[in-house]
């Protein structure tokens, strides 16, 4: 993804299933949960750089000692941050404590952060101020152990507002209105009604300590997480551990968001990526279970670990960006489906270029879309050979050596032109002194391209806004003197806007939307765009659930090639030389490379749950009164 789009947050979980004294004399360390959870955050560092968090529960510990902590950082560098603090603070303790500290239970007892239970959080901010206050895990803190609540997810609440006004109803007065709070304060009211529930059934027949121990070995956890989510519209993949050691994950009932786990003897582990767990773990891949949709992962504070049913599944729709960009490409799955994304797109490609391999070269820009140029690179060398094999077939009697060893020899040019200079920053804030900085963001290599005769293909994974491409690619590639430049994309184009948790909210963002807009005022057709604004309207406030996606008229006019040509027109300056021409990859073959992530209304409007049309009419209708703001609370 050439432009850059903050996304996804990463979760992670991690229980101890033994005594501390098991991980010291086996691994050698009390601490070695702790160095787990560091491993499985920084291998889901992709998922989040806006902030960082961690909290620790210690389970069976006498009243006095403080079993719950917490740290976190909203900077850059946070994973590191937070785990300096950590780490800093443990070796304070053994520096004054050498002897004590190779007793797992004192260290239990005086050293923060050495619980059983761990959850970690990387953000990407998709709502309000980037501030430690933002960052995950949120503490619901209550002299109750079995009332505190430690929670963090990767989610978002198309129906916030809702939410908000049924906490509201029941006489709470929320501190904030972002879903994070609303969310945890749902689990946490009916975490508090099943608490209240069976202290009423057991305090007549025993003492009050005697109750709160009976509490935590009977609190239905299930139950809590059902009637909290029965409401819930949206994305989400939410990690919580209570007070006294019951920890869960729960997904929602479309598996919008990804959520896997592990467990053997000794641990069990949760995280947002398969490849995560099996790297940290050694895990075989049959060895990592895809939370179902619907269901939550419960590890009782006993150890028993069931995954259990919360909500009806509702139809399949995981993110197909996932497989696309957002996740690391080297899960096994993720892999040969980016593969195969770069290979459908073959054919668009090579007619592009008019089957001339002699005078194309190949590259791709980001890192990302690697895995899907190799792709689009076996997908020409198998048009190469059947090509090879039926003109020998055809001109045998007529070819010399000399022409058959050039046959043979030929093969896709594959360079590395695009190259991006990370470290970049664009400091200055004059617009024009601006835009030449932006162009420079991205380097090129010289001396392969033969000028004005070569044409440049450029696999990118998406485009979003258009705005890079524009700006810097395109614009530098331009100095190679090519004669046409061809950018492919192999995730379709992309039209509507997400709420459940990726930061694309603005319809007049989406350059296949600006594309779609002009290509509407070329027909003299601008009455249309005020039929559809007047049709958003009219049903802004509708809460049926059964609001269409009135968006959906204005891309009806045109064929996808037609956006396509109006998006290289956009995406051209006027000082660029060269032809452009943007390639997308089909809704069809996106669906073909990823059978399991039928999740696709960023690119066709058709949302999975009932207030996501009113999203896409809500930021038309932004787009429309010039508002620039997301479409959802």
């Amino acid at each position: 993804m050439s432009d850059f789009i903050t996304h996804e947050c990463g979760v992670a979980l991690i229980r101890l299933l033994k005594p501390l004294e098991y991980y010291k004399q086996k691994y050698g360390t009390a601490l070695y949960g702790l160095n787990k959870l560091y491993l499985l955050m920084e291998k889901q560092h992709n998922r989040g750089q806006d902030g960082a968090g961690v909290a620790t529960i210690k389970i069976n510990l006498e009243s006095g000692y403080k079993y719950i902590d917490v740290q976190r950082s909203p900077n850059p560098n946070a994973i590191k941050e937070v785990f300096d603090e950590i780490f800093s603070h443990i070796r304070k303790k053994k520096r004054g404590n050498k002897k004590n500290f190779n007793d797992p239970d004192w260290v239990k007892h005086n050293v923060k952060y050495t619980g059983e239970v761990m959850i970690g959080h990387l953000r990407y901010g998709t709502h309000g101020k980037n501030s430690v206050f933002s960052v995950h895990p949120f503490l619901r803190e209550n002299n109750w152990m079995t009332r505190n609540l430690a929670l963090a997810g990767n989610f978002n609440m198309v129906n916030n507002a809702e939410l908000f006004k049924q906490l509201i109803a029941l006489g709470q007065h929320p501190k904030e209105k972002t879903d994070t709070v609303t969310v945890m304060e749902k689990i946490g009211h009916f975490l508090d009604t099943e608490v209240q529930n069976l202290f009423d059934q057991y305090h007549d027949y025993h003492d009050n300590k005697t109750v709160s121990e009976l509490i935590a070995n009977d609190l239905d956890v299930a139950k809590v997480l059902s009637r909290s989510a029965k409401d819930f519209e949206g994305g989400y993949t939410i990690v919580g551990v209570f007070g006294h050691g019951d920890a869960f994950v729960m997904r929602d009932p479309n598996g919008i968001r990804p959520a896997y786990y592990y467990y053997d003897d000794e641990i069990c582990v949760a995280a947002s990526e398969r490849p995560a767990i099996m790297t940290v773990f050694d895990a075989e891949f049959e060895q990592v279970n895809e939370l179902k949709p619907g269901h939550a992962l419960i590890i009782k504070r006993n150890g028993k670990i069931k995954e259990e049913y919360i909500q009806k599944p509702a139809e399949r729709k995981a993110c197909s960006f996932e497989r696309i960009y957002f996740s690391r490409g080297n899960d096994k799955e993720i892999y040969e489906e980016r593969k195969l994304l770069g290979n459908l797109i073959t054919p668009q490609v090579l007619h592009a270029i008019n089957f001339d391999l002699d005078n194309t070269i190949f590259s791709f820009i980001p890192n990302t879309a690697e895995t899907a140029f190799y792709g689009l690179i076996n997908g020409v060398e198998k048009y190469l050979s059947v090509y090879k094999a039926e003109t020998i077939k055809r001109g045998t009697e007529k070819m010399n050596e000399d022409d058959l060893q050039k046959l043979l020899n030929k093969r896709p040019r594959v360079e590395k032109l695009a190259i991006k200079d990370a470290k970049m920053r664009t400091f200055i804030t004059n617009d024009s002194d601006r835009s030449d900085l932006v162009s420079h963001v991205y380097d090129v290599t010289y001396g392969q391209v033969s000028n004005n005769n070569d044409t440049i293909v450029l696999l990118d994974d998406s485009i979003v806004r258009g705005t890079t491409l524009k700006e810097s690619i395109i614009a530098i590639l331009d100095r190679l003197h090519p004669k046409k430049i061809i950018i492919a994309s192999s995730a379709p184009q992309i039209r509507y806007p997400d709420c459940y948790g990726i930061d694309m909210s603005k319809m007049g963002d989406f350059v296949a939307f600006r594309a779609a807009v002009e290509l509407t005022k070329e027909k003299n057709n601008e009455k249309l765009l005020h039929q559809v604004y007047d049709l958003c309207k009219q049903n802004e406030y509708d809460t049926s659930g059964a609001v269409p996606n009135f968006v959906k008229m204005i891309y009806d006019q045109f064929t996808d090639d037609e956006i396509s040509n109006k998006v290289s027109e956009i995406v051209k300056s006027k000082n660029i030389k060269a032809e452009v021409q943007i390639i997308y990859q089909t809704v069809e073959n996106l669906h073909m490379a990823c059978p399991d992530n039928l999740g696709d209304w960023y690119f066709t409007g058709n949302y999975p749950t009932p207030n996501g049309s009113k999203v896409a009419n809500k930021a038309f209708m932004n787009f429309m009164d010039g508002k620039d703001e997301r479409a959802y609370d």
